[in-house]
Formats: C-alpha cells, sequence, structure tokens
C-alpha cells in the first residue's frame, strides 16, 4: 500500500503523483496526471489543474479555479474563488492554428475572486489583482490594479 504525504478528499480525482508534502486535495477536485504541485498548497473543491500546470509551493486555489497548460504559479500565492485563466488569445473550436501562451504568477501574489487573466501575462511579485477585474496587461511587482481593464491603484512599498 502506498503512503502519500498529502491528503486527497475520496471525492477528487488525483491522477498526479507529482505533489507536495503537507498539500490538500478537496472533493470534486480534479488533477490530471502530469501536473506538477508543490507542498503545503490547499486545492479547495471544485477545482480543475490541466496537464502542463505547474503549482510552487504554499500556494492556494479557492473554489472553482481551472488551471490551464501554460499557467505557472510561483510560490506562496492566493487564487480566489471563480479566478479565470485563459491560455489562448484567439480561442476556437478545434482550432489546428493554437498557440499557448504562457501565463506566470510570481511569488506571493494574490489574485481576487472572479478576476480574469488573458493569456501570455506575468503577475509580478506581491501583486494584487482586484476581484472582478479583467487583467489584458502584465502587473509589475507590489503593485496593485483592478477594473476592467486593471489598471493600477497602488504601489505597496515592500513585502
Amino acid at each position: 500500500m502506498e503512503v502519500m504525504s498529502y491528503v486527497v478528499h475520496p471525492n477528487a480525482i488525483c491522477d498526479s503523483k507529482t505533489i507536495g508534502p503537507g498539500t490538500c486535495i478537496w472533493a470534486f477536485a480534479h488533477i490530471l496526471d502530469q501536473v506538477e504541485i508543490g507542498e503545503d498548497c490547499n486545492i479547495c473543491d471544485f477545482v480543475y489543474i490541466e496537464n502542463g500546470a505547474k503549482l510552487g509551493n504554499r500556494v492556494t486555489v479557492k473554489s472553482g479555479v481551472q488551471i490551464w497548460e501554460g499557467v505557472d504559479i510561483e510560490d506562496d500565492v492566493f487564487i480566489g474563488p471563480n479566478v479565470t485563466f485563459t491560455n489562448d488569445k484567439y480561442p476556437r473550436s478545434r482550432n489546428i492554428d493554437f498557440k499557448l501562451l504562457r501565463t506566470t504568477i510570481r511569488k506571493g501574489a494574490s489574485l481576487g475572486a472572479n478576476s480574469t487573466i488573458l493569456p501570455g501575462l506575468t503577475i509580478g511579485k506581491n501583486a494584487v489583482v482586484g476581484a472582478g477585474s479583467v487583467v489584458t496587461r502584465d502587473v509589475n511587482d507590489h503593485e496593485t490594479v483592478m477594473g476592467n481593464p486593471a489598471r493600477k491603484k497602488r504601489k505597496f512599498l515592500s513585502f
């Protein structure tokens, strides 16, 4: 019998074996086999993580989030409920010209509930994205953005 150093709720589907110790994956989450998740993460109910996504250590992913291929999340990131990631700038059904655009969420960033992150962007270190914002450009380190489209509100002195 395999002893896991992470917790998977009995009503979750977790195909990945690359999950760090102390991580909890809750009910109705679905983690595909080529996903990497770090230590001490909290993956809440109704989260889907697609092959090719990477999560660092101490990442919190609240309910209703889908993390697609090409999304890289560094350590200590908070992803609020129903945050939406995208990885294709011009999506079409059965698109043979699909071009994966990589999105990076840097260490310590916080994404508010229902925010939308367009593809190919970087959210900077310790940046904050306000709830309901639509992020159409990169966000600098320590910057707070909000609105549709998201605009800079203030810059933190330090974290």
